[in-house]
């Protein structure tokens, strides 16, 4: 059997339970991209579309093959949108990165999000919540609703990451509290435990961006320091 073909085909029995290898190896793409986010790097974008490529295997019903009874179309569509969200998020770090990137070297300069971007984000949370949980109960997806929020606040928190917001890693951690105990219901087990690993990650990362965000500040208001004042000889 060639490599790609145990990937996609085979499955590891562990404990009585059969689980893909495809899911392991594509959750250890979404650690890995995790990591190298935390760490502000580029690499963090392509790394998590080929979990998000290989993820969607997993979860999709009807196509591909897999030991689960039940189906998550809120996990399936979220590695799409990640995808695409991805995608974006790589183009707008790598022009950041062009651009001089981070004081301290980095792609990108975490900030806080403004008082609008806040709202903003809220309000689209609504809108997502919305329009998912009643598609995902008519897909007959396993948990509607709490699967309709682990998609939505996907979708936000890669997109609040790609904008080089702090605030993300939050939204990280509330969707992994919701989506530990429904991968655990649903037998979705590396996944369930990947969660239960990027909570913790997402706490690590939380504080490395907003130390990171202070150094950035505080490097800024040393440069601006140094500039002279117009019309001042120095």
């Amino acid at each position: 059997m060639n490599p790609l073909s145990y990937l996609l085909e085979h499955s590891w029995v562990i404990a009585g339970t059969p689980i893909l290898v495809r899911e392991v190896v594509g959750n250890g793409f979404g650690l890995a991209s995790a990591f190298f986010g935390m760490r502000r790097l580029t690499w963090a974008w392509p790394v998590g579309m080929i979990g998000n490529a290989l993820l969607f295997t997993v979860f999709v019903g009807g196509i591909f093959d897999k030991p689960q009874e039940n189906d998550l179309w809120g996990q399936a569509a979220r590695q799409v949108f990640f995808f695409a969200v991805s995608a974006y998020g790589w183009w707008r770090w790598r022009r950041s990165q062009r651009a001089g990137g981070s004081t301290d070297g980095r792609a990108i300069a975490p900030r806080w999000a403004s008082a609008n971007e806040l709202r903003a984000m809220i309000v689209a949370a609504g809108v997502l919540m919305a329009v998912f949980i009643p598609i995902l109960a008519r897909l007959d997806s396993y948990g509607p609703v709490p699967d309709a929020w682990i998609l939505t606040g996907s979708i936000l928190a890669t997109y609040g990451m790609a904008r080089g917001y702090v605030e993300f890693w939050w939204i990280w951690i509330g969707v992994d509290a919701v989506g530990v105990p429904l991968l655990i219901r649903a037998e979705y087990y590396p996944s369930a435990v990947l969660y239960l690993v990027y909570g913790v990650f997402c706490l690590v990362g939380f504080v490395a961006w907003s130390s990171a965000e202070k150094r950035v500040i505080e490097k800024a208001g040393d440069v601006e320091q140094l500039e002279p004042v117009e019309g001042q000889h120095v």
